[in-house]
């Protein structure tokens, strides 16, 4: 009987899979070095994908409101018009953290042809104001947000904004439209954003107009980049249109308070000019009693009534 030990090995796909992934990754490069990229025929099929009509080139941009100024940039509907016709990309997105509080989506965009790679994350909130973590199926559709924003800014980190900035500028142009739509637009953005539960007062404050028929063309592109920036999950009708939180009134007299409302110290209180202190009536002793005149150094030595050298001199 032998009492050899025989060594052996379990293989638990790990190798297997790593050889698969190796093989699909050689095969991408090989098929891009074959058959390279057209600049031209990307720019001619992206630039017709994305002005096919209203609908596509409005979800083409977004516009968020930061520290009081409006931020503009491509959405996540361009992104994957141009993956798309840019072509050899390899691009994959996963959730890679969850703490309870926050899931963190991480997007790759792989240029094969120019072994160029770009790897970003996007981290978001899963749990409300009162600290109560969200719902199964509302966790899902963050995830799937953050997923597709991480994805987003990859893509446009890979493909060069050269090649893409035409093609929004025409998207845009096309969602906004010109003079003769802009009264249909303008009524169909405040309609959404209504229904959505921002009233027209929310809306024209956020964009700092009286009225609605005040809204121009760049006011409308703003309405159609936040509903772009909302669908998309980058933020949601509450964080956009905020109420504003009133400055808290300072007490008078607590001095060193910052004041509320104007972030600047409360002012002191005037401080009143002192009086003089009164003078000290004389010594009668040094008081002439005929001409009344205060003579100090003649203290004691006035006659009642002769008074003072003076008064004696003009007897």
């Amino acid at each position: 009987m032998s009492n050899d030990i025989v060594e052996v090995e379990f293989d638990n796909g790990g190798g297997a899979l790593q050889a698969q992934t190796r093989g699909e990754i050689d095969m991408q490069v090989s098929t891009a070095k074959r058959y390279p990229r057209s600049i031209k025929a990307f720019r001619d099929e992206a630039l017709s994908m994305a002005t096919l009509d209203q609908d596509t080139a409005e979800a083409c941009f977004y516009v968020l409101k930061r520290d009081g100024k409006n931020i503009e940039g491509p959405g996540v509907r361009l992104a994957e018009i141009v993956a798309s016709c840019w072509g050899n990309l390899r691009v994959e997105g996963r959730i890679v953290a969850d703490d309870g509080r926050f899931v963190v989506a991480q997007g790759t965009c792989w240029d094969v042809e120019r072994n160029v790679v770009i790897r970003t994350e996007v981290r978001r909130r899963v749990t409300g104001k009162s600290g109560s973590r969200y719902s199964d199926d509302m966790i899902a559709v963050t995830g799937n947000a953050a997923m597709s924003i991480a994805l987003r800014n990859a893509i446009f980190r890979v493909v060069p904004s050269a090649y893409t900035h035409t093609i929004y500028e025409a998207a845009r142009k096309v969602a906004v439209g010109d003079v003769k739509t802009l009264e249909a637009r303008r009524g169909s953005a405040f309609s959404w954003f209504a229904k959505a539960g921002a009233g027209a007062d929310r809306v024209l404050e956020h964009v700092g107009k009286a009225s609605i028929e005040d809204c121009g063309l760049g006011e409308l592109a703003i309405l159609q980049g936040l509903r772009t920036a909302i669908m998309e999950g980058t933020t949601t009708i509450d964080q956009t249109f905020a109420p504003k939180v009133e400055a808290a009134a300072v007490a008078p007299g607590m001095v060193g308070l910052r004041s509320a409302t104007m972030g600047k110290a409360p002012a002191a209180a005037p401080v009143e000019p002192t009086k003089p202190a009164p003078k000290a009536a004389p010594n009668p002793a040094e008081v002439c009693p005929v001409c009344q005149r205060h003579q100090p150094d003649l203290r004691g030595q006035m006659d009642l009534t002769s008074g003072c050298p003076d008064c004696e001199g003009k007897k």
